[in-house]
């Protein structure tokens, strides 16, 4: 059995914050705490969870563009934190990036030809005619004209920016695109767009994605697996179906709910429910919000374990959450 596309093996990042005292010590924040995952080619994962869960410095994390407190990451069985800076870069052809802000990364000052092949000089060894021709290639796979590579950024609107972002992405033919929130800074229509264009892109090249997104509405669409994230751990993970169906952790629950749902002759909309999350002790960082709390909650911080096939939960009440 081939070596997985992407594992994580228990990755902890911790981030030092400016002294509050010349003579203090610095105080820090943890930002992925103890998070382990596989990510097989073909079986594109999604990881959620509300701001400050984490979810952006784990993509950091995963392209090696930060290094790890602890833990590991394997990519293909590649120790990415063990190669030479010759060898990570020669790597990085294989695993590419979309960023949520489809206005700021693009070079206002550079075309969409030069930034579409920068992957190209940068990474291997193509020619001008090469690069120019995968350029107009992938621009027409992108949905957009190879005459397009000659204009600049502003002359393009959010949805198109990010369709170009994403032919920069695939320009190396790379195995896995980290998709850090890829539509949220556009309009809804335009989400759309691009979530069918990224579905269609991997049918077609087999490009795995990872995720990241706080919009279950879009992972449902786009993933095959889901983990959910909470003050920097993974505390649900499961197939699509399986986690939108059967819920086994409370937090879990609490996005469905927040999920905007169309409720004919209704007015209002249901605001969802957000209590303080409280000081991170001992026991689960959620029970001061947990519906499901209880004594042991309070005090046994609860580990990732198996429920089903595929579908684990950090909860000592688990079945009872999916049960009620």
């Amino acid at each position: 059995m081939s070596a997985a596309l992407v594992e994580a093996e228990r990755l902890r990042k911790v981030y030092a914050l400016p002294r509050e005292r010349l003579t203090a010590p610095a105080p820090q924040v943890v930002a992925v705490d103890g998070v382990s995952f596989t990510l097989q080619a073909g079986r594109s994962l999604a990881v959620v969870g509300e701001s400050g869960s984490g979810k952006s410095t784990l993509a950091r994390l995963v392209m090696a563009l930060e290094p790890p407190t602890a833990g590991r990451i394997l990519q293909s069985g590649r120790d990415l934190a063990a190669l030479s800076p010759g060898e990570l870069r020669r790597a990085r052809a294989d695993f590419q990036m979309v960023f949520q802000d489809p206005y700021g990364s693009l070079d206002p000052r550079r075309t969409v030809g030069w930034t579409i092949a920068e992957p190209l000089s940068a990474l291997t060894d193509a020619g001008r005619a090469e690069q120019r021709e995968r350029v107009a290639e992938m621009l027409a796979q992108v949905g957009l004209r190879a005459a397009d590579a000659e204009k600049y950024p502003h002359e393009f609107s959010g949805g198109q920016r990010q369709r170009i972002a994403i032919a920069r992405a695939l320009i190396t033919r790379p195995k896995l695109i980290v998709a850090d929130e890829p539509v949220s800074a556009l309009d809804v229509s335009v989400q759309a767009q691009v979530l069918n264009l990224m579905r269609e892109l991997e049918a077609r090249f087999g490009v795995t994605y990872l995720l990241i997104s706080h919009d279950l509405a879009v992972v449902n669409y786009v993933a095959a697996e889901i983990a959910v994230m909470y003050r920097g751990r993974i505390v649900e993970q499961a197939p699509t179906r399986a986690l939108f169906d059967r819920p086994a952790h409370p937090y879990t629950r609490a996005l469905l709910e927040a999920v905007p749902k169309p409720e004919p002759g209704r007015t209002r909309r249901r605001r969802a429910r957000a209590e303080p999350a409280g000081e991170i002790g001992t026991g689960c960082s959620f029970a001061p919000r947990c519906p499901f709390a209880i004594d042991r909650c309070r005090v046994e911080a609860p580990s990732l374990r198996k429920l089903e096939t595929g579908h684990a939960a950090a909860c000592h009440r688990a079945e009872e959450v999916i049960a009620g």
